[in-house]
């Protein structure tokens, strides 16, 4: 006990003559603003927000702020702006825009997910579910020409559904307003992100029949992106933006679904911790999250294969056209 005291009394003595000059060498460090515009604000992305929490992007240097764009289209506005140094979105609005001829290119440098993240709800549970199932049905779907619903156009065709003839979809309703129409009583079918998805399922007032994530396979459904001239002249914050981000990536492959909830929950404040729970072993179970951030060329060309499936694509982009693997590489060795 008393080699302990002793140790202890040491300890705060150096701690007393030590730490003043360590806290004031901190203080003279400042971190360096960088602001996050995301489509969304959901568990589906849950490694940026264990980077977040655990303190990543702090650890790299950067005092992250974490916008909602509600919305690819207004994400890629803030990024072209100057609104917002990086975005978080479907890799599809980098083509558009590039294809609309925007000067300065938006490069997608670190993808985050590998499978959809949204799921087909019925108004009843349907064990033996099949797509043969949605035909002469009505659907809410997505907005037109965004990931959400040209994967599941992808998977309807791929199940030899015609999206245009076999069934009705309805693009009307604003994204984040689709779960309480389809509460309300519209359509026989809504297509949902989560927590929508598991909040109809706890009212009783739809089930969970298919995932997208599953169904369509692998796609490089979101990834970070940036404008060139920003990459080029800060390319050190985006080198330590993306090594927080794959800190995030290797502690959801490394710890389970319990733990990875307990750490994101902050992040959501209006959503129990059994609910997180229950989404983030949805998402782990399917394999959701890459192990890394590279963003594979096979997986560009998959993307463009669903462009041009929903005849969104007038023509095809060169993958080194509109996305870099150095950062994510980078960080992958560190």
């Amino acid at each position: 006990m008393k080699k302990k005291w002793i140790a202890a009394a040491a300890a705060a003595i150096l701690t007393a003559t030590v730490l003043p000059g360590a806290v004031f060498a901190e203080e003279k460090e400042e971190l360096t603003k960088v602001t996050l515009n995301e489509v969304a604000h959901s568990i589906f992305y849950a490694p940026q927000y264990v980077a977040y929490e655990e303190g990543y992007f702090a650890e790299e240097g950067l005092d992250l702020e974490i916008v909602t764009g509600f919305g690819a289209d207004k994400v890629m506005t803030a990024v072209i702006s100057g609104e917002a140094e990086i975005g978080f979105m479907g890799a599809e609005a980098s083509i558009y825009a590039y294809q609309e001829g925007a000067n300065d290119a938006v490069v997608n440098f670190a993808q985050l997910t590998q499978r959809a993240g949204n799921f087909l709800v019925a108004r009843e549970e349907m064990p033996g579910f099949t797509w043969e199932d949605l035909k002469g049905k009505k659907i809410l779907g997505g907005r037109k020409g965004g990931m959400p619903e040209m994967v599941f156009e992808y998977i309807l065709k791929e199940n030899g559904i015609d999206p245009q003839k076999d069934l009705e979809i309805d693009q009307s309703i604003d994204f984040g307003s689709t779960a309480a129409a389809f509460s309300g009583g519209l359509g026989d079918f809504s297509v949902e992100f989560e927590p929508s998805a598991t909040a109809l399922e706890k009212e009783g007032a739809g089930y969970v029949v298919a995932s997208l994530g599953v169904d369509s396979g692998y796609v490089p459904y979101t990834s970070y992106s940036a404008k060139t001239s920003y990459m080029e002249e800060h390319p050190d914050v985006i080198q330590k933006f993306t090594n927080a981000l794959q800190k995030g990536m290797e502690y959801v492959q490394t710890h389970t679904p319990e733990e990875i909830a307990e750490v994101i929950e902050p992040q959501f404040p209006e959503t129990d911790l059994e609910t997180i729970t229950t989404i983030v072993k949805r998402y782990y179970d399917q394999d959701t999250w890459k192990e890394n951030l590279i963003f594979e060329k096979d997986s560009f060309e998959l993307l463009q294969d669903i462009l041009e499936s929903a005849d969104e694509l007038k023509e095809r982009t060169a993958y080194e056209e509109l996305v870099t693997v150095e950062y994510a590489q980078k960080a992958l060795e560190k």
